[in-house]
């Protein structure tokens, strides 16, 4: 038994009619009379009774009719999901280290929504066609299209004295063990909120980036100022809200703009649309 057969069992079922069938199909019919009657020779089953006018059903033909028209079905759809896979536009889509995991999955989920499909290959780092950056780290020529915003909270391992606060105020805390990110762009900004103190401000550790600046607070050497959702990654920080003027950041979606040709970007950034804040660019 094979989809042939199956799809003309199918189309002289619903047609009751065999000349209406092969019209359906494109077929002679004699060609299709053929095909109805090697699957009654291969089911064992009278299928079909020719009357002057169309043919009679009989009862072992209603009982395969729903059995055809489902695997009918299902073969279309396999043949749809590996035609729409063949047709998938490839998205190489660079993560910078310091965006935070629900961002991420975020953004995959709108992603897997993209019409047309997206292929996507993901790679942490500074490539790919795009990528999920903040916004100080994108590269001066490339497009911006902001999709979160989000505070910097003190971040404090489990247990730490500070860690039942409601909110903080940074210039005020006598903390002296801080883990700080010195080559980060978001390191001066973070400096100043130190006041008075940051021409002395001592650090217990240092970190390459603000996600190991997490590791290293969470696994007990100091507390750190992070974005909120890399706190939020964490079970063992507790974040706490900054008293006053709050830092932030932007997260978006960074590009050359001639990536702007490539079918996967603009499909992404539809997709991504209506999550943005503003859905526009940032030159």
């Amino acid at each position: 038994m094979d989809i042939r057969q199956l799809k003309a069992f199918v189309a002289v079922f619903e047609e009751r009619s065999v000349t209406l069938a092969a019209q359906r199909l494109f077929v002679t019919q004699p060609t299709l009379s053929v095909t109805i009657r090697q699957l009654e020779e291969e089911l064992g089953a009278t299928l079909f009774q020719r009357l002057p006018r169309g043919v009679e059903v009989s009862e072992d033909a209603r009982l395969l009719y729903p059995q055809a028209r489902r695997m009918l079905a299902q073969a279309d759809a396999l043949a749809r999901m590996f035609r729409q896979r063949r047709d998938c536009p490839p998205l190489c889509l660079g993560v910078d280290p310091d965006v935070g995991r629900g961002q991420l999955e975020t953004l995959l989920a709108r992603a897997a929504r993209a019409e047309p499909a997206i292929l996507l290959e993901i790679r942490e780092g500074c490539c790919g066609d795009a990528r999920l950056a903040p916004e100080d780290g994108r590269c001066e020529d490339e497009l911006f299209l902001p999709l979160w915003e989000e505070d910097f909270v003190l971040a404090v391992p489990t247990g730490h004295p500070l860690a039942a606060s409601e909110r903080v105020e940074i210039s005020q805390l006598n903390e002296p063990d801080w883990i700080v990110c010195p080559d980060h762009p978001s390191h001066q900004r973070l400096l100043d909120l130190h006041g008075a103190a940051a021409p002395t401000l001592a650090a217990a550790a240092r970190a390459g980036s603000l996600r190991l600046a997490a590791h290293m607070a969470a696994a007990g050497l100091g507390a750190a100022l992070l974005p909120a959702s890399l706190a939020d990654d964490h079970p063992g920080l507790e974040a706490i809200p900054l008293a006053g003027a709050k830092p932030n950041r932007r997260i978006g979606l960074c590009h050359a703009p001639q990536a702007l040709e490539l079918p996967a970007v603009q499909a992404l950034r539809e997709a991504l649309g209506d999550y943005s804040g503003s859905g526009a660019d940032s030159p």
